[in-house]
């Protein structure tokens, strides 16, 4: 049943993706300023440098189909002029990790987000080098219910540094520094997020808290090489970093860029994005990647301010496919040997695979949309599965979210009590959320945003939640970068 879901689900969103840039015909053509031969039948962003697309005027396009064969000197000129500002863009715009990659396409650790992803970010050029900075901010109060629930006022956040040093014109040096105050913001415990569980506090386990993440989450460096215009690689290296292992984790990915909260799901998911000693290698042949990495199975240790040992005794691998601008699929598998400090004789298998669709909707409106699935097979426990659907619509200054869950957790992930603990329980859990920015398109947006979440459980954990429906409540400001743009990017490189 799952098999048939997961195709059903995969052959339907690619189908509708592709129906949906089908070529219209009469209709009014877009490119990029930069990238000339990107031409599109709808408004939307470049796929290899996420510029907005202008529209091509007739009488330029009459005349660029007229004389393809009668260039006079002068438009020849203007031609090699364009040609050679495109190559020094094409250098300048890459990802950091795999200069054959439009920045766009850059996730977490190695992954890939859609090609047509928009940009919050801020973009510095040093000579040849190019530096990106992006990251969030959530100042915010929490209530949630049941006997489990607390409220509170916190802070969860994150900054990022991308730093890229072409090596010739085949090859690139990159490094990221990713960091989160969380150790200060959300204390030892974390968050309260109802039946969330993972990693400890004071050698016990947390349940209905998101615990903090590590003052350092990912510092990294890669090398990647140019074979042909088709082919690359690349190495990355990471202490700490992610290995190739799940979709790009929640807070990198668009359609939960506005949600301050982290899945029910995070350790079915993409939870090894803080990982202590990662090795990466990958292959990509035109819209295909294959990667393996080896890494540290165990997940960080309640010192968030420490690094903790390397210890390389895991292995994953991850397929990665973008056939459109606007999709990226992935499958991966991977070994954690004993991921929890409190349970060291555990081991486990996860398998994930995702969806993400991501579609430009005309000036400064967006829409993102992710589907994840993760399967975690743990050592006398077996298997447990995790859904999650999520979206976002972003339109100028107002953007509208949901998150939609199920996730089986047992007793014991959720530190319960007797014949429960070996008990399997689906929980279920849907957000809504509204954010409207009150700065926009100026360097920097904040936006105030109220966030509804409403729970699910059987009716056999009642005991230890009591009677009360199971809701989260939250307000908070969102601080992150603007979405990045053309201007910004000519007035960096001057």
């Amino acid at each position: 049943m799952l098999r048939f879901l997961l195709t059903f689900i995969l052959v339907a969103t690619i189908t509708s993706a592709l129906l949906a840039q089908a070529p219209k015909p009469e209709a009014t053509q877009y490119t990029c300023v930069m990238h000339p031969e990107v031409i599109q039948d709808h408004p939307g962003r470049c796929p290899k440098c996420g510029m907005e697309l202008v529209p091509i005027k007739e009488d330029h396009r009459k005349h660029r189909t007229s004389n393809v064969e009668h260039r006079t000197s002068n438009e020849e000129a203007v031609h090699q002029t364009a040609h050679h500002d495109h190559a020094m863009h094409e250098m300048k715009m890459q990802s950091s990790v795999n200069l054959a990659d439009p920045m766009t396409k850059e996730g977490s650790g190695t992954s890939w987000l859609p090609d047509s992803s928009p940009m919050y970010e801020r973009m510095f050029m040093l000579g040849q080098d190019m530096l990106m900075l992006h990251g969030a901010a959530f100042p915010r109060y929490t209530n949630v219910s049941t006997r489990r629930g607390d409220d509170r006022i916190d802070a969860p956040n994150w900054l990022m540094g991308m730093f890229s040093h072409p090596l010739g014109d085949s090859a690139q040096f990159g490094v990221r520094l990713m960091m989160s105050l969380d150790p200060l913001t959300e204390g030892g415990r974390g968050y309260p997020l109802l039946f969330q569980s993972g990693e400890s506090w004071h050698d016990q386990p947390l349940h209905d808290r998101q615990h903090p993440h590590d003052l350092f989450s990912e510092l990294s460096v890669t090398y990647s090489q140019k074979f042909t215009p088709d082919l690359s690689s690349y190495i990355y290296f990471g202490y700490p970093g992610e290995p190739a292992l799940g979709p790009p984790t929640f807070m990198h990915r668009i359609s939960a860029m506005d949600d301050p909260d982290a899945p029910l799901g995070h350790h079915w998911q993409d939870s090894s994005h803080v990982t202590f000693g990662v090795a990466t290698g990958g292959l990509v042949w035109r819209t295909v990647k294959i990667e393996g990495s080896v890494f540290t199975g165990r997940e960080p240790d309640e010192d968030r301010y420490d690094f903790d040992r390397p210890r390389f005794d895991s292995a994953s691998g991850r397929i990665s496919w973008n056939p459109t601008p606007d999709l990226a699929l992935q499958f991966s598998h991977g070994y954690l040997k004993s991921p929890e400090g409190l349970e060291p004789t555990v081991n486990r298998h996860r398998t994930t695979a995702s969806i993400i669709y991501n579609k430009a909707l005309g000036h400064d409106a967006n829409w993102a949309t992710t589907f994840v699935w993760g399967q975690n097979d743990d050592t006398h426990e077996g298997k447990t599965q995790s859904f999650l659907l999520e979206s976002n619509f972003q339109h100028q200054r107002d953007t509208f979210y949901t998150r939609l869950e199920r996730v089986e957790k047992s007793g014991h992930e959720l530190v319960l009590e007797g014949a429960d603990l070996a008990k399997i329980f689906p929980i279920y859990a849907a957000s809504f959320g509204y954010v409207h920015d009150f700065t926009h398109g100026n360097g920097v947006d904040v936006g105030l945003g109220a966030q509804f979440t409403i729970d699910h459980r059987p009716d056999e954990l009642d005991r230890y939640y009591g009677d009360e429906v199971g809701y989260g409540l939250e307000v908070f400001l969102r601080i992150r970068p603007s979405l990045h743009r053309h201007h910004e990017m000519v007035d960096a490189m001057k």
